[in-house]
């Protein structure tokens, strides 16, 4: 049997853990939307449902681009997969995340939401101590600038 100090070491590449933050804020993020629909059932829940675009979610069937645009409260054309970048020093990550959201929507809890579920998984799947998420909002997508040629009625909206 070889002796510990004479073993060779697991090093995880920054990639790696990019990969890992990236599908853990798209967790965050469809987690985040989903507790935004049962926080309050009623009308309220059909408004933020309509003007954040959220599609839903609890049908195992979905196809996976449905899945995309409900991560984020987006239709399908605007969802984005969150990007992330990490620097691993040793059993520490730092990782940066850029993330987009859907308008109107509480940034803070959305970016708050991202940071601990990096944190607790990127630990959890790799074994490494998390002490810095930066998370930034690249772009808000707000419904109606989505799909503007569903406004367009007979050219009565078009400009002369």
């Amino acid at each position: 049997m070889v002796e510990p100090g004479e073993r060779g070491a697991t090093r995880i590449a920054d990639r790696v853990v990019a990969k890992i933050a990236s599908q853990a804020a798209r967790e965050a993020l469809r987690v985040d939307v989903a507790d935004v629909a049962d926080a309050d059932a009623g009308a309220a829940v059909a408004d933020v449902a309509d003007v954040a675009g959220v599609v839903d979610t609890a049908d195992a069937d979905a196809d996976a681009d449905a899945a995309d645009a409900a991560d984020v409260g987006l239709t399908g054309l605007a969802a984005a997969r969150p990007h992330a970048v990490a620097v691993v020093r040793g059993d520490v990550a730092r990782v940066r995340v850029a993330v987009e959201l859907g308008y109107p929507s509480d940034i803070g809890a959305h970016c708050g939401a991202v940071r601990r579920h990096v944190i607790e998984r990127v630990g959890e799947l790799t074994g490494m101590e998390v002490p810095e998420v930066v998370v930034t909002v690249e772009r808000l997508h707000v419904p109606q600038w989505e799909h503007p040629e569903r406004r367009v009625r007979r050219g009565r909206d078009r400009v002369r």
